[in-house]
């Protein structure tokens, strides 16, 4: 924030948003060597676990690729280079509360510190109308939402007397209602964060207003921090003891709706910046059944999911944003131009539709196991595999246009550490397709 005051030169701004990614990865992996197992701060309000600081990692190294990949182009929505970064390092603070809360309290500050910076982001293009009313719609929404989770926290805070997510204590006898209708207004108030139906309605307005570089930060980063909340609260809290009798059928439900509605929508899209918006949605239904299941595979579908999906779509994104045509057709014969990007751009649809060898097969394949280890979930992890099969469907639609269609797709002027970082990416993608439990050891 303050180095724009003293910076003329808007793109060196950048530089030091991707040194400050560098310094929070070291000082995270610092603590994860001081925490060892697990420890507690702020009066036991945040824990510091492996959990915590695996995902801050690769919360932390995602928004490093973000910078690197689109932090030239934060230029081209506004003079506020150094606010938007600024911005974005504030939510990535909010992201580092989700993983490591064990106060409810904690959690309501994690995700406002999380959404606020979000709202302004979303209007950034003050000129562009549709930027204005994605920012209008998230605001109005979230603000709604909140009041949800507020809600929610007080009833279970009534039933419980305790904030603390180890301390309640649900699961050793009778559910009283108050705490019930108090999971529920907390289940919903996080569907909405990470857009799951029928609390979805907001997300591709807003992503399809928002200016495409902060978009693709919403959709990945931000994203994964909801889940991790989501998952951290119903698996420490409201399991065990018979407790997830009682919500378990309505996350499911909610999980194949957005499974359906997220496919379904995706295929009748015109313009790829919209079938993505609606390929999170998607992708959110099989991060949703890592909180079904709420076991210690989920928890490792979780990360892998967070990294195969951040990596991609953020890589995606990139490439979207060099393009000057948005639809379809301006991926017509993209592999004729730019070969390299195809083909990483195909690397990355690959992983997101959860083709062997990549990423995003083994982030699908350790979700689903979950909910199969869970026992009675075998209904939707075969609609989900049904779903996967559609969702090849749109994502191989912008393969089929870069090598098979002709057209003359362009592209702004590419540089060669753009494209070795994309490489990279990609390498990422394979390499943890192959092993993943490069990353898993760490837990």
């Amino acid at each position: 924030m303050f180095v724009g005051l003293f910076v003329k030169n808007k793109q060196q701004i950048k530089y030091f948003a991707i040194a400050g990614t560098i310094i929070a990865f070291i000082a995270n992996w610092y603590d994860g060597q001081l925490a060892g197992g697990s420890s507690t701060i702020l009066h036991g309000m945040i824990e510091v676990s492996r959990l915590s600081v695996l995902f801050n990692a690769v919360a932390i190294g995602s928004t490093f690729l973000y910078f690197v990949l689109c932090g030239s182009s934060f230029e081209k929505v506004g003079d506020d280079v150094a606010d938007y970064f600024a911005l974005v390092f504030f939510i990535l603070a909010g992201i580092t509360l989700t993983a490591s809360f064990s106060n409810l309290l904690m959690l309501f500050l994690a995700i406002e510190i999380i959404s606020i910076p979000q709202y302004i982001l979303a209007g950034a293009d003050k000129k562009n109308l549709k930027s204005n009313e994605a920012s209008l719609k998230y605001f109005l929404m979230g603000s709604f939402t909140t009041g949800i989770l507020l809600m929610g926290i007080a009833l279970i805070y009534g039933a419980t007397g305790s904030f603390n997510i180890y301390e309640m204590g649900l699961g050793t006898g009778d559910l009283s209602p108050l705490a019930l209708c108090g999971i529920i207004l907390l289940g919903f108030a996080l569907a909405f964060k990470v857009s799951a139906v029928p609390f979805h309605f907001w997300t591709p307005d807003v992503y399809d207003g928002s200016p495409t570089v902060f978009t693709a930060f919403m959709a990945t980063v931000v994203k994964a921090a909801g889940f991790i909340a989501f998952l951290r609260l119903f698996q420490v809290s409201f399991t065990g003891g018979g407790l997830e009798h009682h919500w378990q059928l309505i996350i499911a439900l909610i999980t194949a709706a957005t499974l359906l509605i997220g496919n379904f929508t995706a295929v009748f899209q015109q313009s790829v910046k919209r079938m993505l918006a609606y390929s999170s949605i998607a992708q959110a239904g099989f991060m949703l059944f890592t909180i079904v299941s709420s076991n210690e595979t989920a928890t490792q579908g979780i990360i892998l999911y967070s990294i195969a999906y951040s990596v991609a779509t953020i890589g995606i994104f990139a490439i979207l944003l060099k393009m000057k045509d948005y639809t379809f057709d301006g991926y017509n014969g993209l592999a004729r131009r730019q070969p390299l990007l195809a083909l990483v751009n195909t690397i990355f649809l690959l992983s997101l539709a959860g083709i062997p060898l990549t990423a995003g097969f083994f982030a699908k394949y350790f979700v689903l196991t979950a909910a199969v280890q869970q026992g009675q979930l075998l209904w939707l992890v075969i609609l989900a595999v049904l779903c996967a099969a559609i969702s090849a469907y749109y994502y191989f639609r912008v393969i089929i246009a870069m090598y098979f269609k002709t057209g003359d797709a362009e592209t702004l002027p590419i540089t060669a550490g753009f494209r070795s970082v994309l490489v990279i990416g990609a390498a990422v993608i394979i390499l943890l397709g192959v092993f993943p439990n490069l990353v898993l050891q760490f837990l």
